[in-house]
């Protein structure tokens, strides 16, 4: 089964990846293995290692008119990698935001 991995853009991931821990969103039902093996044909680099979590989605209410009471409903779960690669290797996933920082 073939994966994509997408890197997460936050403030957080971009301090994890100055000590060379990557966050990528994933699919729900990708595992360890999947992940291992997506992130290494992708980016070409080597993983030592991987943890993982779901994030449940927030209860979320919304109106149904004037005078009804609003409805609930979930937003949906994400699950998140934080890989951590071997010595010497690393992923330009910041170099865009960095040269647009230097234009400036």
């Amino acid at each position: 089964m073939n994966i994509s991995v997408i890197p997460r853009v936050s403030e957080k991931a971009y301090a994890q990846s100055q000590n060379n821990v990557y966050v990528f969103n994933v699919p729900l039902t990708a595992n360890k293995q999947q992940i291992v093996a997506a992130v290494e044909t992708q980016f070409d680099v080597k993983v030592t290692n991987i943890k993982t979590l779901v994030q449940s989605g927030k209860a979320i209410r919304f109106s149904r008119g004037k005078n009804r009471y609003p409805g609930t409903t979930t937003r949906k779960d994400t699950k998140k990698a934080y890989v951590t690669l071997a010595a010497g290797n690393s992923i330009q996933v910041f170099d865009a935001v960095a040269t647009e920082e230097e234009k400036k």
